[in-house]
């Protein structure tokens, strides 16, 4: 700049009452300023500038009340966890964030982010002139940004209230309603609420959720030299990330340690150390999946049915699920690896359910709606009913047992027989055509055979097995037809398994869930399923059904469900091949397994629940049980017979 230019532009300065940045870098280049007088010059401008403010807030018309800011409860991830409190899945919208209290925060962290964002925060009130020139002169000097020039405050109402376009009234609406934010609100809380609103890349919002993705630690327990390289990453968070650059992560950390050291906030030895300190990284957490995916996603449609998809993607929920991970990983593995063994080279079946559930608790301990989640989403234990087929049938028996008339050593013949069924009749047929004339029902069931169960269901009367299926928690539709001792309805296998569960706790009840309980973000609980047992079925009568099925293990269906240790359970095979499960139970957990294809293609001839199904159950069960203790159940002549 020219002499006489210098003076026409000094002119006009002192006409507008500021300095223009020409008019201080020419003083400066010539040597007639020094550092101080330019910060000086700036800050005057800078400051008749913040005065007119004021009165030009007047002016300003329908502007946020920030006054709103004080009910303002910011977007939070909700987290699901197992039964041990091991994470599952986060749940969250467009911003991954968990709010902290300004007090659970690294005073390092504190300290490094107003180091490089606002070194003034506590004596200024919403916008700081003489930062704004200190920055300006900061950034020229080192000829990139190493100052923000705005205040903590001043981001926050960007944050909250702002597009991100920069023009000169959406800065000076800035301004104005940062002065309003610091007049209404305390020091920390304001810093408070920034620290938990800013954005620290990869879709991760707030210092917690920032802290856990970066360095996989919680961020009051966050060092020195970790606070300073998540602190120089908010002004350009994707482009500073350690996980993409992290040698300029690195830089921005010795930036923000040397302005610490320069406000004597830090001494030398640990600006060293923390620049010298080895550094972990963790992974980035917004776009992890689930560790059981079809478990969350079941969890994730009943608690948004109940609150809502807004609470659940923003109200920062805390879900504890009643699955247990190391079971859950034992299911989903015998699941695949069953599917390939067994079906693998055939094409026989296409899918595979398991539910396993507490009988003590009925907490549903494992759930695997298919073979692979990646491959299909359909989650068939709890939204696929299918005819459970001869499974059904120790509804009948112990409606029978329950009676009163009879026990598991009374006779029934099997023979042929025939009901009318409306303007038809029915015929029901034992699985292989034959008949075995007088037995037991200890045999019948152990054998499976048809009509017995067909004779038993006229003799206790349908309405009845529908009211037990009920009382077991049976929510599917049924209808009171001749054949639903057969299985002539569709259920899921969480249902089965449920129902299943009770017989083990000998009548024992309480609702199946795979939810233990859920607080809100301040730890309010909002649902809390501690289980509140009741006894819905006759003792004597759900032990001698026990016994009854023991024999289907031991001798009878289902010997290829056999693991060592006393059990009980029972087949089901559909007329066409269809469905194949077998569904049992020991004293501590009742688990359902359903094989079948998805078009309702039959299995093949010969396929059948013990052939199919129990090998799984087997399979799952060895490993679930391994560390259980063998326990007997207890016998019938333990309770009182009806």
């Amino acid at each position: 700049m020219s002499t006489n230019t210098y003076r026409k532009v000094r002119s006009r300065d002192r006409r507008a009452g500021k300095a223009s940045p020409q008019v201080l870098r020419y003083l400066q280049d010539v040597g007639q300023i020094s550092a101080t007088t330019l910060l000086t010059a700036t800050m005057l401008g800078s400051s008749v500038i913040a005065g007119g403010l004021v009165g030009l807030a007047i002016s300003f018309r329908n502007l946020p009340d920030v006054r709103v800011l004080r009910n303002y409860i910011p977007s939070e991830t909700s987290y699901v966890y197992d039964v041990q409190g091991t994470l599952l899945d986060s749940i969250h919208d467009e911003a991954n964030r968990e709010v902290v209290d300004l007090n659970e925060i690294s005073p390092d962290l504190k300290r490094a982010v107003l180091a490089i964002e606002d070194s003034y925060f506590y004596t200024h009130s919403g916008i700081n002139p003489s930062g704004i020139g200190r920055a300006a002169l900061a950034n020229l000097g080192a000829g990139s940004t190493v100052q923000g020039g705005s205040t903590v405050t001043m981001q926050l109402v960007k944050n909250l209230f702002l597009s991100p376009e920069r023009t000169i009234s959406r800065k000076l609406v800035e301004i104005v309603l940062a002065m309003r934010i610091e007049q209404i609100f305390e020091k920390n809380d304001i810093f408070e609420l920034y620290l938990n609103q800013v954005y620290w890349g990869h879709n991760t919002y707030g210092v917690e959720t920032a802290a856990q993705s970066y360095f996989s630690k919680s961020a009051k327990d966050l060092t020195l030299g970790e606070s300073a390289m998540m602190a120089g990453l908010i002004q350009a968070p994707e482009s500073f990330s350690p996980f993409l650059d992290y040698q300029t992560a690195k830089q921005r950390q010795r930036i923000v340690l040397q302005r610490m050291r320069d406000l004597n906030w830090i001494t030398a030895e640990e600006q060293e150390a923390a620049k010298t300190q080895p550094i972990r990284l963790g992974e980035i957490t917004s776009f992890r999946s689930s560790r059981a995916p079809y478990v969350t996603e079941a969890v994730m449609t009943e608690l948004t049915d109940q609150f809502g998809a807004e609470a659940m993607a923003k109200g920062g929920m805390r879900i504890q699920t009643t699955i247990d991970l190391n079971l859950q990983k034992i299911a989903e593995d015998t699941v695949a690896d069953s599917y390939y063994q067994l079906f693998g080279n055939g094409a026989y079946a296409d899918q595979i359910a398991l539910v396993a559930i507490d009988p003590r608790t009925h907490f549903v301990k494992a759930l695997v709606g298919g073979v692979d989640h990646e491959t299909s989403q359909f989650n068939r234990a709890v939204q696929s009913r299918r005819q459970p087929g001869s499974a059904f049938k120790p509804f009948v028996y112990y409606a029978a047992f329950a009676s009163g008339k009879f026990s598991p050593d009374s006779i029934i013949n099997d023979a042929a027989v025939t009901y009318p069924d409306g303007y038809n009749y029915y015929t029901p047929k034992n699985y292989d055509g034959s008949f075995m004339g007088s037995i037991t029902l200890r045999k019948a069931l152990e054998t499976s055979r048809n009509i017995p169960a067909v004779k038993l269901g006229q003799s206790v009367g349908i309405n009845r097995i529908v009211e037990i299926a009920r009382t077991l928690g049976i929510k599917s539709p049924m209808d009171p037809v001749i054949s639903l001792p057969l299985g002539a309805v569709d259920l899921t296998p969480l249902e089965l398994a449920g129902a299943y569960a009770t017989f083990a706790n000998y009548g024992w009840h309480s609702e199946p869930t795979l939810i233990m309980q859920v607080s809100d973000s301040n730890g309010n609980i909002v649902l809390d399923n501690t289980p509140k047992p009741q006894l819905v079925l006759d003792p004597w009568a759900s032990a001698a059904l026990t016994n009854v099925l023991e024999g289907v293990i031991d001798h009878g269906t289902a010997t290829n469900a056999q693991i060592g240790r006393p059990a009980a359970g029972k087949t089901g095979t559909t007329d066409s091949q269809r469905d194949v499960w077998f569904v049992g139970y020991v004293p501590q957990l009742a688990t359902a397994v359903w094989v079948g294809n998805d078009d309702y293609r039959p299995l093949g001839r010969g396929a059948t629940g013990g052939g199919y199904a129990a090998p799984v159950w087997r399979n799952f069960m060895v490993q679930a049980l391994q560390d259980e203790p063998v326990e007997n159940f207890r016998p019938p002549s333990e309770f009182i017979r009806p």
